[in-house]
């Protein structure tokens, strides 16, 4: 055995705990969104991680959510959504709607307005992508969401959000944009 074996850690499928799971995917740095929704099931929204594109034709996003947390009937209820990218400036409204404050105050926080689909869109994101959910599926304690673009707009900031190792960090647009 080498000494790269020696050193990763391998543990069988059958034995990953919750625990040791979100504890390597801590090591997985991440760009920080708060998905926002309005509609029928109500005004909601949370901070997530779990956002990815899935294709460019049609321009799709993958967004998950827990089903046991507090703004999920809302998102169950209504057919569309805001991905809100932050900025280093947003790490308040990250912790806010990444906690226990009640649905109603986190919109406090920042200034939000309405634009394609009613979804709250935060006015000076990084990046906001408004969407339709086309298509849901239940995996383990969430739902995954596939969300086609129906418009979106980027703004510019110096540094965006991104959460590694349970903390946050900013990365300098101008490392960002390099390369």
């Amino acid at each position: 055995m080498n000494a790269l074996q020696q050193q990763t850690r391998h543990t069988a499928p059958q034995n990953i705990s919750s625990t040791a799971f979100r504890d390597a995917m801590s090591h997985l740095a991440a760009a920080v969104n708060v998905v926002t929704t309005d509609g029928p099931g109500g005004r909601a929204g949370f901070t997530a991680s779990a956002v990815c594109s899935v294709t460019d034709d049609p321009p799709t996003l993958l967004v998950c959510i827990n089903r046991s947390a507090s703004a999920y009937p809302a998102f169950a209820d209504n057919a569309t959504l805001c991905v809100n990218v932050l900025s280093a400036a947003h790490q308040e409204v990250s912790n806010t709607f990444g906690g226990k404050t009640p649905m109603a105050m986190r919109f406090e926080h920042a200034e939000w307005t309405t634009r394609e689909t009613g979804a709250p869109v935060l006015a000076d994101a990084l990046a906001h992508f408004e969407c339709r959910v086309s298509q849901r599926l239940p995996v383990g304690t969430h739902e995954i969401m596939l969300c086609e673009i129906v418009s979106m707009a980027t703004h510019d900031a110096p540094e965006c959000l991104l959460y590694f190792n349970r903390q946050y960090h900013q990365l300098p647009r101008a490392i960002a944009s390099a390369g």
